[in-house]
C-alpha cells in the first residue's frame, strides 16, 4: 500500500509470520506382490476394493497379495498403493491380425494390457466404421463368457493413418483391456482413392465419356474413356457395361504419365481401376507410398462423364484412403471373434497368436527385492508390506529400504512364513533378518479368514500384514499415530482364527526378540499382542512402533512444512519465524496427547538461534533447528500389587 499525499488513516496488511505445518499422513502402505492383471512395476492408488479388483482382477490361489488389501479396507484402510510385480518368464496374451490387402501383410497387433494368462479370455471385433466406412473401422472389446461373450469397450471410427486424432494406436491407449499397434510400415500411407457408389445403370453415350483427374497434385490431366474402344488388346468392344466402363478407367489411368519431372512415375504405374461390389474403385499407390487422386469434371461439360460415374466426392462418391487397405480384415462368420491369446492361426485374418502366462510357478524373492525402487517417486507413501512372503532377505530388505529412504520415512509391516508355528522357527526367522532396524516390525501367526472365492467351505490361512496394516491406519485416525496399534481394542476384522494360539509363556520368549504375536482372547476376539519394532538390541530407544513412527511423523511434516525458508535471509528474524511456526506445530501435537509431560517444556523443545546455527554454518547457507520430543511408550506390563489390611478393628 502506498501511502497518500492526503490527510487520513491508512490500513496495511501485515504477515503474522505463521505457516501452519500440516500433519503428514502416515497411514497410506504400498502392498507389494502377483496380481491376476494390472501394469508391472508402476505403483497405482486405489481407494477401495472394488478399485483394486477393477485393475487386478480377483484372489489367485496360492498368492495373496488380493487378500491382504481386501482385509486392509475391511480393518479400515481408505487408501494404498498397490505395486504388481510379475513372476519370470511372464508374457502378456498377443493376437496380429492381417490386413485387407491382396496379398494380405500384418495390420495390426492387439495385446493384452499387461501381461498374465488373464488376457487370454478376452476377445475382439473388427467392422466397418460408421461415419466413414471406406477409411474407418470399429473395433470391440469381449470378454467371452457363458453363455454370450459380455462386450466391455467399444472403440468407433479408428484410422490406420497416423498423427489423426483416431489413429488406433492413440485411441486404444486408452483401453483397460488392450493395446494396439498398427504395422508401422503401412501406418503412413495417404494415398487417396475416388469410389463410385454404384456401377452406371445405363451404357455411357458419347459425348459423357470424359473426366479429369489429378494423381499425386501432378496436376489435372483429361481422360477419354472412348479412346479405349476398339479391337486389339488393352481395348474394350464398347461402353454398354459396367465391366466394359470400368475396364476402360483402367487402361486410360494406366497409360497416364507424369506431368511434372518431378512427379514419381511409381505414384503413376500402380493405378488400379476395377469393379468391386458393382462400384468403381480407383486406387493410388502402394503401401508406404503417399500419393492421392482428385477427380474432377471434363473441360467441357457436354463430354463429362464424371458425375455420371459418380466419381469424387463432388459427384456423389466416396473418399478413400489407400492406407484403408492396410485395415485389419473384418470379422466373417467363419471368425467371430478374434481372440487374443489362444485364436486359431488356420485362418485367413490370422497371423500369429500368442498365448499369455504367469510366469514361473516357483518364485525367487528377486521380483521382489527389484521392486522396492519403484516407490521411490512416491512421496505420500509411509508403510510397506509383501504380503505372504515370509522370508527373512525380503524382510530385511524391506526394513532397509524404508531406513534409506531421503526422508527415512516408511514403516515396513513383515510376515513370517505360513508354517512358522513355534518359538524356536520364530526365533531362528527373526535372528536370520539382516540388518535390524527399527523401521519394520514382524508379525505371526497367520491369520485364518472365509475363502472369497468359495472354494474352500473351511477357513483359509493369510498373511497377516494386510490385517495389520488396516488396524495401523485405524489407529491412527482414531487415536493418533502415538498409539501403539496392538491391545484388546486393537482387534483384526474378518479374522475367523490363527493358525496357532500362542500361549503367555510363548509369548514371553518371542516379546524380548521383538516378534509381535496375533493372540486369540476370550471376549476380545484375534488382537494384536505386540508394538516392537525388529531393532538391534544397541539401539533400545527405537524398539517400540509407534515412538519410531512419531519421529517419522515429526519428519516428514517439519519438512514439507518449512520449504518456505529456502533462500530465505539467514539470521534471527528467519530463525524466529522457523521457532514460531515449529513451536506451533508441535503444541498443537501436545495438546492432543501426542507427547509425555504435564507441560510444553516437558514434552518438546524447539531450538533454532546463534547457538545451532554458527557464523560459519551461515556463511555455508545452514540453518540449523533442534527439535525434541519426550515419546510415548506403550505399558507393556501392568503391574498390580495387592495387599492385606493388617490391624483393622472389627
Amino acid at each position: 500500500m502506498t501511502i497518500g499525499t492526503y490527510p487520513g488513516i491508512y490500513v496495511k496488511e501485515e504477515s503474522s509470520g505463521v505457516r501452519p505445518i500440516a500433519v503428514a499422513s502416515t497411514s497410506i502402505p504400498a502392498f507389494i506382490g502377483i496380481a491376476e492383471k494390472g501394469p508391472i512395476d508402476q505403483p497405482k492408488k486405489v481407494f477401495s476394493f472394488t478399485e483394486y479388483q477393477n485393475n487386478f482382477g480377483g484372489f489367485l490361489e496360492g498368492l495373496y497379495l488380493s487378500h491382504a488389501v481386501f482385509q486392509f479396507f475391511n480393518n479400515g484402510g481408505t487408501q494404498c498403493y498397490v505395486l504388481r510385480v510379475a513372476a519370470e518368464n511372464a508374457s502378456s496374451a498377443k493376437i496380429v491380425l492381417k490386413d485387407q490387402g491382396k496379398p494380405a501383410q500384418n495390420s495390426l497387433t492387439i495385446e493384452a494390457v499387461s501381461k498374465g494368462t488373464w488376457g487370454n479370455s478376452y476377445a475382439v471385433v473388427v467392422n466397418k466404421g460408421t461415419i466413414d466406412p471406406a477409411n474407418e473401422f470399429d473395433l470391440s472389446v469381449f470378454r467371452e463368457a457363458d453363455p454370450e461373450p459380455v462386450l466391455l469397450e467399444t472403440f468407433p471410427n479408428l484410422s490406420v493413418v497416423r498423427d489423426t486424432s483416431n489413429f488406433v494406436d492413440t485411441v486404444i491407449s486408452s483401453s483397460k483391456y488392450i493395446r494396439a499397434k498398427h504395422n508401422a510400415e503401412n501406418s503412413n500411407v495417404g494415398s487417396g482413392m475416388s469410389r463410385g457408389k454404384g456401377a452406371p445403370s445405363v451404357p455411357l453415350a458419347a459425348p459423357e465419356t470424359k473426366f479429369r483427374i489429378n494423381i499425386n497434385d501432378d496436376g489435372y490431366q483429361e481422360v477419354d474413356l472412348q479412346e479405349a474402344v476398339g479391337d486389339g488388346q488393352n481395348k474394350v468392344p464398347d461402353l454398354k457395361t459396367p465391366d466394359n466402363v470400368a475396364t476402360a478407367i483402367q487402361v486410360m489411368v494406366r497409360g497416364l504419365k507424369p506431368l511434372r519431372n518431378s512427379t514419381p512415375v511409381s505414384a503413376f504405374e500402380e493405378f488400379i481401376s476395377k469393379v468391386e461390389d458393382s462400384a468403381l474403385l480407383l486406387i493410388s499407390g502402394t503401401k508406404g507410398a503417399a500419393s492421392s487422386v482428385r477427380v474432377a469434371s471434363a473441360s467441357n461439360d457436354a463430354d463429362d462423364a464424371s458425375h455420371r460415374l459418380k466419381l469424387g466426392l463432388l459427384a456423389g462418391g466416396e473418399q478413400t484412403l489407400g492406407a484403408a487397405l492396410t485395415r485389419p480384415q473384418f470379422n466373417t462368420t467363419t471368425n467371430l471373434l478374434y481372440r487374443i491369446g489362444d485364436n486359431a492361426t488356420d485362418t485367413a485374418e490370422v497371423d500369429t497368436v500368442e498365448e499369455g502366462s504367469d510366469g514361473d510357478t516357483v518364485i525367487s524373492d528377486g521380483p521382489y527385492l527389484d521392486a522396492f525402487k519403484y516407490l521411490d517417486p512416491i512421496e505420500d507413501v509411509s508403510l510397506i508390506c509383501v504380503p505372504g512372503i515370509g522370508s527373512p532377505t525380503v524382510v530385511g530388505a524391506g526394513m532397509n529400504y524404508c531406513a534409506n529412504r531421503v526422508l527415512s520415512d516408511c514403516f515396513f509391516i513383515g510376515d513370517m512364513s505360513q508354517d512358522t508355528d513355534t518359538t524356536e522357527e520364530a526365533r531362528e526367522f527373526r535372528n536370520a533378518i539382516s540388518p535390524p532396524n527399527s523401521y519394520g516390525a514382524v508379525y505371526l501367526p497367520w491369520v485364518k479368514m472365509l475363502d472369497p472365492t468359495g472354494r474352500s467351505a473351511e477357513p483359509i490361512l493369510v498373511p497377516p500384514s494386510g490385517f495389520v496394516a488396516g488396524l495401523f491406519a485405524k489407529t491412527d485416525a482414531q487415536r493418533g499415530v502415538w498409539k501403539a496399534p496392538a491391545g484388546i481394542a486393537a482387534a483384526l476384522g474378518g479374522a475367523m482364527g490363527l493358525a496357532v494360539n500362542f500361549t503367555d509363556l510363548q509369548q514371553g520368549n518371542l516379546n524380548p526378540i521383538n516378534v509381535n504375536v496375533i493372540r486369540q482372547f476370550a471376549g476380545s476376539g484375534t488382537v494384536v499382542w505386540g508394538a516392537r519394532t525388529i531393532t538391534s538390541t544397541s539401539d533400545p530407544e527405537w524398539q517400540y512402533i509407534p515412538v519410531r513412527r512419531m519421529a517419522i511423523l515429526l519428519r516428514v511434516s517439519i519438512y514439507n512444512g518449512i520449504q518456505w525458508a529456502v533462500f530465505e535471509p539467514n539470521d534471527e528474524p528467519l530463525w524466529s519465524q522457523l521457532r514460531l511456526n515449529i513451536g506451533s506445530f508441535m503444541m498443537n501435537l501436545f495438546r492432543q496427547g501426542a507427547f509425555q509431560g504435564s507441560t510444553p517444556s516437558q514434552a518438546f523443545f524447539v531450538k533454532c538461534d546463534s547457538e545451532t546455527t554458527t557464523q560459519d554454518d551461515i556463511n555455508n547457507g545452514r540453518v540449523n533447528m533442534l527439535i525434541g520430543f519426550a515419546p510415548l511408550k506403550p505399558a507393556e506390563f501392568i503391574v498390580v500389587k495387592i495387599s492385606q489390611k493388617a490391624g483393622q478393628a472389627s
